[in-house]
């Protein structure tokens, strides 16, 4: 039906007979004179009806925008004065001998040849529209192209690609997990993978030492511009390889990604402490594209009389901290406004402030309503740390650690991003040094997963001071977001145990969750770890989409639902009896 795709044409000799099959881009009827533009997934090309082409005109005259059709002619160089620099083709056209229409179209609900502001509902509503804008096709084609470069990566170091199992069972964090009811095995229940992890650890010790898949995993949490209820992981694995192996070959193969894909050098990706990352950016994903920093003062203000401050300030849990905003100081008293609203969102109670008017003044140098608390020396010395120059602002954070950190490492972006402060490049880096637990409502819990190695290779002392262990985890970050995060497995049945303990898991709960897996670790387990990459996400960064719902074809709404096919939907009564399953919501409810 075609001899070529239409962006193909530019390599096509003048003169050279062709066949193109797509879509409607445009069309022009000029009297006697018609121009057509052919869209397919390659490109655009124009189609040129000459007056002698009675017959063809008429066809012209029935065509509307996206109707399919068949066309076929002789290539024709532009005249120089009417080439469309615009267009990849733009220098030639398709000198139409035949048209056939394939198929009509009703007025489309989204216009696929010129750019709309729609709702995003109508944009998933429509999404087989929408995919047909070139824009969308592109991005889906380039997100083809970085898939295949990766498996070409990790195929040529000898990694094999595994399927592993949809169908599974639910994991320590089951509330985030879609079950799957079973109707041969009554009351029983599935669970969709947040991730192939237990199964590619037991790849690794089943003796195929390097793994990975493209896989799609399931999560069933609130959605953000960058999450999905479904989404696909590059998932990896290898034995016989530590840290700074595994984030060697993985820093090599996304550093290829992005030459290969975008012409771009990452260079080098430096390491970082867990704790600098939280010290200086409040956050475990550094945007190092912002040089904000935050900066400690507690010591300071310990004996200020301002007890925002001198709280805080003596609270071994508090934190006071300033980030510096250049030129910041030109800001009005709504913007600033807005910033403590802002941050209110993480929890700061208030935002106080200080523009420094000159360096070295003091009280008498700077403009603030909490100035009046605070002598020359305090002032002095906060400038002083804080690198502030004549026309900066200091904004102040002040209150638990977490709060503080939260709410400066958010708010230094958004001052950022405001404010131009952001640098044009790519900032990549490692997270490591990670905590192996976190404390919450006095429960300690994995700050990656209960997999994950301790530093700490020794059991007992693991469990005598489980806080100030170290874990062998690792995240790669990319201006400012998580693009990967892995770390080197437990592959000792002790040590295992021993997270489980701490964790609060009985020994009969283990046995029922993981007994298979432990199991296993009897029967010569080799040193193992691995990583799995967000691939949405990774490519929603390296073509500048805001969301990933922009490289994923048919993706789901932000309250994880399906305006294309009204998914989810209700079941017939037929069907949960089959499953052995009711449902507690009245249907006036749903």
């Amino acid at each position: 039906m075609r001899s070529h795709y239409c962006g193909d044409l530019v390599s096509v000799s003048e003169g050279e007979s062709v066949k193109i099959a797509g879509w409607i881009h445009q069309q022009r009827d000029l009297g006697g004179l018609a121009f057509l533009q052919v869209r397919d997934r390659s490109g655009i090309i124009q189609v040129a009806i000459d007056p002698d082409q009675e017959e063809l005109l008429a066809i012209a005259k029935k065509l509307r925008n996206e109707f399919v059709v068949s066309v076929e002619g002789q290539i024709r160089n532009r005249p120089q004065d009417m080439i469309n620099k615009d267009m990849a083709t733009g220098a030639i056209e398709v000198v139409a001998s035949a048209i056939q229409i394939l198929n009509a179209s009703a007025p489309p609900a989204i216009l696929v040849n010129e750019h709309e502001e729609v709702s995003e509902e109508l944009r998933l509503k429509y999404r087989y529209l929408d995919l047909r804008r070139p824009e969308m096709q592109q991005k889906l084609l380039f997100r083809n192209k970085v898939a295949k470069k990766l498996r070409d990566f990790l195929e040529s170091e000898h990694f094999v690609d595994i399927e592993t199992p949809i169908l599974t069972k639910a994991t320590p964090e089951g509330a985030r997990d879609y079950l799957v009811p079973s109707r041969t095995h009554k009351g029983s229940f599935f669970a969709l993978p947040q991730s192939p992890q237990l199964f590619k650890q037991l790849l690794m010790m089943s003796g195929f030492d390097r793994y990975y898949q493209i896989v799609r995993c399931f999560r069933d949490e609130d959605l953000r511009a960058d999450r999905q209820p479904e989404f696909t992981q590059l998932d990896i694995e290898t034995s016989f390889m530590d840290e700074e192996g595994i984030m060697g070959m993985m820093e090599k193969m996304i550093r290829n990604l992005f030459l290969e894909c975008l012409d771009v050098d990452l260079g080098d990706f430096p390491r970082m402490p867990y704790s600098e990352a939280m010290q200086k950016y409040g956050s475990d994903k550094p945007d190092l594209r912002v040089a904000i920093e935050l900066v400690d003062v507690a010591d300071l203000l310990k004996d200020v009389e301002f007890k925002v401050f001198a709280g805080p300030a003596n609270d071994p849990k508090g934190r006071v901290a300033v980030i510096c905003v250049p030129g910041g100081a030109e800001l009005s008293r709504k913007q600033i406004d807005g910033y403590g609203e802002y941050a209110g969102r993480y929890g700061a109670k208030g935002l106080a402030w200080i523009k420094v008017n000159e360096t070295g003044k003091g009280v008498e140098g700077v403009q603030s309503p909490i100035a009046k608390f605070l002598n020359d020396e305090i002032i002095n010395s906060i400038i002083e740390r804080a690198e502030a120059n004549a026309g900066d602002i200091l904004l102040f954070g002040a209150d638990s650690y977490k709060v503080v950190t939260d709410a400066l490492g958010a708010l230094r972006l958004k001052v950022a991003e405001d404010r131009g402060l952001v640098e044009d490049c790519w900032k990549p880096l490692w997270v490591v040094d990670f905590p192996m637990f976190e404390e919450e409502d006095g429960q300690l819990h994995a700050l990656h997963h209960p997999f994950t190695a301790p530093q700490e290779n020794d059991a007992e002392k693991l469990r005598a001071a489980p806080t100030e262990t170290l874990s062998r985890a690792y995240d790669m970050v990319l201006n400012g977001c998580e693009v990967g995060g892995g770390s080197v497995r437990i592959h000792n049945q002790d040590i295992q145990s021993a997270v489980f303990d701490i964790l609060g898991i009985e020994k009969q709960e283990a046995e029922e969750k993981f007994g298979f897996l432990l199991e296993a670790l009897k029967y010569g387990c080799p040193p193992h770890g691995g990583i799995a990459f967000g691939l949405d996400r990774l490519v929603m960064l390296m073509v500048g989409a805001s969301s990933i719902r922009d490289v994923i074809a048919f993706p789901k709404t932000t309250t994880a639902s399906c305006p294309l096919t009204s998914a989810p939907s209700r079941v017939s009564d037929k069907q949960l009896e089959e499953l052995h399953i009711a449902s507690t919501v009245k249907k006036d409810e749903a």
